[in-house]
């Protein structure tokens, strides 16, 4: 979802281009993946229960246009046969067709820019080939692991689903981090809950809304979780920032500044109300994707074990 601010001149190195971890560093903020936060995320797990945050996506589910995708079930090379072998063996395969940015996914390093300049202050001809990054693929990328947090924003506005448009500042996400008994740390994965899927599968389902606009992370809340040094940030949206912005003329401005000038990982469509239900604001997060050589973004499905 990334979108231009305003243009840099051609020979201009941005400031926000200088990364903590040096120049050549593709991870950003997963360097915050430490041995010992990992251990310290392990005692988390009380009681063993596992919560699924990926939504189940098919070819009906609203996606940022043009994304779509589709499914093929065949039995290869076996319909005029009884399959292999003396003993039959007769199999299912299946053809994917679609973006990888769909459904319950990741946003990888190389997808938010600003004005084509990317993390690390790396422009598209030095990486973005149209057959795969060559820098910031999903493939570097081991996995991520840590602590997780969820923060309840239809509980902290006092409804069953937060409207569109409503943003979540700094103020918001620090008094719904207190109300709800949370310290947001360093190397931490964010998520929030605004019961926004509840469009898709609840007791009245509407899927062009839910894909037309969305609550989300604001500006000022973008720049207070950045200046935490979360991790990862993510929400039970398509977009994980308010639609539409809170300033006309701004697109996408949450991603630029988690994406490009800090390194922050995006998880879109998380199915937190399970988490929510429950009242679990503190988990252990457990994430591996595909390793596809040079993709941007990856449908995923984290879990969350309390």
């Amino acid at each position: 979802m990334a979108a231009g601010s305003a243009a840099l001149a051609d020979d201009t190195t941005p400031d926000w281009a200088a990364t903590p971890w040096g120049p050549e560093d593709e991870l950003g903020a997963a360097n915050l993946m430490t041995p010992e936060r990992v251990r310290e995320a392990t005692g988390l797990v009380t009681e063993g229960k596992v919560y699924s945050l990926g939504m189940i996506v098919g070819s009906d589910t609203p996606a940022f246009p043009p994304r779509s995708l589709s499914v093929t079930v065949l039995q290869p090379n076996q319909t005029e046969t009884h399959g292999l072998g003396e003993n039959r063996f007769t199999y299912n395969d299946d053809i994917f067709m679609g973006w990888l940015g769909i459904g319950p996914q990741i946003d990888g390093l190389g997808h938010a820019g600003i004005d084509h300049t990317y993390y690390g202050g790396r422009t598209v001809p030095d990486f973005a080939k149209a057959s795969g990054l060559t820098e910031l693929g999903l493939e570097k990328l081991p996995g991520l692991v840590g602590r997780g947090v969820m923060l309840d924003m239809a509980a902290h506005f006092g409804t069953d689903m937060v409207a569109e448009g409503t943003a979540y500042t700094a103020d918001d996400v620090k008094a719904a981090a207190e109300a709800q008994g949370i310290e947001i740390r360093e190397g931490d994965v964010v998520l929030f809950n605004s019961n926004w899927m509840n469009l898709l599968d609840g007791a009245s389902p509407d899927p062009k809304r839910f894909g037309a606009a969305e609550p989300g992370l604001g500006v000022s809340g973008a720049e207070y979780l950045a200046g935490l040094g979360v991790m990862a940030v993510g929400a039970d949206t398509w977009g994980m920032e308010v639609v539409p912005a809170e300033e006309e003329g701004m697109a996408f401005r949450a991603h630029q500044i988690l994406q490009p000038q800090h390194g922050i990982y995006i998880l879109e469509n998380m199915d937190t109300r399970a988490l929510a239900r429950d009242g679990v604001h503190e988990f252990l997060f457990v994430m591996g994707q595909a390793r596809i050589k040079g993709a941007v973004q990856m449908i995923i499905n984290p879990i969350a074990i309390r």
